[in-house]
């Protein structure tokens, strides 16, 4: 198999925006929800982008001062967006907070929805919301952003197709440097760091090994003397029969962004991506793969994450193209997981 060919397939979500516009279909009518979630205005741009694919109805956004982070939208009232003609799908990008419970009504009409992570700070109403999209056939796509990194697509795959052999561990960092103002704004949640931002190798993880037989989680808070609550300093160990996970989140660490990583370790290879939006990666086989030879070797790929992608991808799910990759019971399970971790459950 050549290199190319395995990357466009390995990638198989990260289509480009033009093959819709080639399929002449009508376009996807689709609003947005709220600009407060840090990664709002960049999943509002990728909408944009994809001026063939979707029509973008408008954006709900009260609070004035949010609304400078969007231009050339239409701003209308939730009441507005919600009896639009022909509404199929919402984008909802309010603070974590508010996510699960801004969404739930959207999903009760009916409309395919693009919820931010993480899923709230508790169990029951996500899995309300997801019992209720599921018996109406209707998609939840969440917000984790590996998933559309064309190094986790790589990796991805190569797992499916046996590559790696039987995996027997996966080592995963994410972290940060944390200002004054973030620190106190992640502490309204017990879960800290972790909670917000390691749920991406959280869902990463078990998109490969699945729900695990138990969980550990050691969350330090190393400022508690200046009364500062924020839990800072995390660890999560996750043990499967044969497998274990460990996932790190510090936001005290000036080099977290670089050293963002995802190790992935199997019977037959496996690979290690760092930093983890980068597209590089090493790459071990026990045995040729395609153009891929025995041994160690460094993979680069177009790296960086793709709202656009993560979008197209939601596209085709909606019109029956092809089905979504990841289940109800998959994101249930993540956000069980991980409010285990944090001590939220």
């Amino acid at each position: 198999m050549k290199r190319r060919k395995f990357i466009a397939s390995s990638a198989t979500a990260l289509v480009a925006a033009n093959s819709y516009a080639q399929a002449k279909q009508p376009r996807i009518r689709i609003g947005q929800i709220g600009l407060a979630h840090p990664h709002a205005s960049g999943k509002l741009r990728a909408i944009q982008s994809l001026s063939e694919v979707y029509e973008l109805v408008g954006v709900v956004e009260p609070d004035s001062s949010l609304r400078k982070r969007a231009k050339g939208v239409n701003f209308v009232s939730m009441d507005q967006l919600m009896s639009a003609k022909g509404l199929q799908a919402v984008a909802i990008e309010t603070r974590v907070k508010d996510l699960v419970t801004t969404a739930l009504p959207v999903i009760e009409a009916g409309k395919h929805i693009h919820l931010d992570k993480p899923a709230g700070p508790s169990l029951a109403p996500f899995k309300k919301l997801l019992q209720s999209a599921e018996r109406q056939n209707i998609v939840v796509q969440m917000g984790y952003m590996l998933r559309y990194n064309s190094a986790f697509a790589f990796m991805f795959k190569a797992i499916r197709e046996g590559w790696f052999g039987e995996i027997m561990e996966i080592d995963a960092m994410m972290g940060k440097k944390a200002g004054d103002a973030m620190r106190k704004e992640l502490a309204a949640f017990p879960g800290g760091g972790f909670f917000e931002l390691a749920c991406h190798i959280l869902d990463a993880a078990m998109h490969i090994l699945g729900k695990p037989t138990a969980v550990h989680g050691f969350n330090l808070r190393t400022r508690e003397k200046d009364d500062d609550d924020f839990a800072d300093n995390q660890l999560a160990v996750l043990q499967y029969e044969k497998a274990t996970a460990n996932l790190r989140c510090n936001h005290n660490d000036p080099f977290g962004s670089p050293r963002r990583r995802f190790n992935v370790a199997g019977t037959k290879g496996g690979m290690e991506i760092q930093p983890l939006e980068s597209g590089r990666f090493i790459l071990n086989l026990d045995q040729d793969r395609g153009e891929y030879k025995k041994g160690t070797q460094m993979v680069q790929l177009k790296g960086g994450r793709s709202y656009v992608a993560e979008f197209s991808d939601l596209a085709k799910v909606i019109r029956g193209e092809k089905k979504f990759e990841w289940s109800y019971q998959h994101d249930l399970d993540v956000h069980e997981t991980l409010l285990k971790i944090c001590g939220m459950n």
